[in-house]
């Protein structure tokens, strides 16, 4: 469930686990006998991506649709790092967003005849925005030369999404609280990110899943099996 584009996809990567109990990736296609979807329906939420459900009843995959080249359970992470690496960029980049939308706004509303921005309170905020995404910028530069150089560990990704998808969507959520009321209006777009942002510290492995790898990696001790 919730697997994002199942009601319009024509291609699926089914993984699971062979008759030898080998995982391996399954291509399925629209079609095929015992294969349906639905769409879950009501989203606050990443609403321009459709997400739904794949439905399997006794569906069989001949060996020509078994990924290639893809076996065991390292297949499937290596992709959810790939994804979760690009997470992290997106997550910044929506904060940016907010962050500029705040910072204008703060300049252009006007309050007993002077800027919001003129307030100490409202340049803090704009300072830690501005502090958080640098940080988080560089980090995200700093991995990108790491895996080209082929020295990037599952961790450091883990650490990464799980810091920029926390920290995006407190910068989302401080930028809605300086527009005030015309925080949740369509018109500034704060709030569309706020909600999308709930969805993405959820999504590739939530904020606390992420905090046991990274528990596991120091301690070598796993708390979850």
């Amino acid at each position: 469930t919730w697997i994002t584009h199942a009601p319009i996809a024509d291609l699926m990567i089914v993984w699971a686990k062979d008759d030898d109990g080998v995982v391996r990736g399954f291509i399925l296609e629209r079609g095929m006998q015992g294969l349906a979807t639905s769409k879950i329906e009501g989203k606050f939420s990443v609403r321009a991506s459709p997400t739904g459900q794949i439905l399997m009843d006794d569906v069989f995959v001949p060996e020509s649709q078994w990924l290639p080249g893809a076996e065991g359970i390292g297949a499937p992470f290596s992709c959810l790092n790939n994804a979760r690496f690009g997470i992290c960029w997106g997550a910044m980049g929506a904060a940016e967003f907010c962050w500029h939308a705040a910072r204008q706004y703060a300049l252009d509303r006007k309050q007993f005849g002077r800027p919001l921005a003129a307030n100490q309170l409202v340049q803090k905020k704009l300072a830690d925005m501005q502090t958080e995404i640098t940080l988080g910028l560089h980090a995200c530069l700093h991995l990108s030369r790491l895996r080209d150089q082929g020295q990037a560990s599952p961790e450091m990704v883990s650490l990464l999404k799980r810091n920029c998808a926390g920290k995006a969507l407190d910068i989302a959520r401080v930028a809605r609280d300086v527009h005030g009321g015309n925080g949740i209006s369509d018109e500034y777009h704060v709030i569309r990110h706020v909600m999308n942002l709930e969805t993405v510290n959820t999504l590739e492995g939530t904020h606390d899943i992420h905090a046991l790898v990274l528990g596991r990696a120091q301690t070598g001790i796993s708390a979850f099996n």
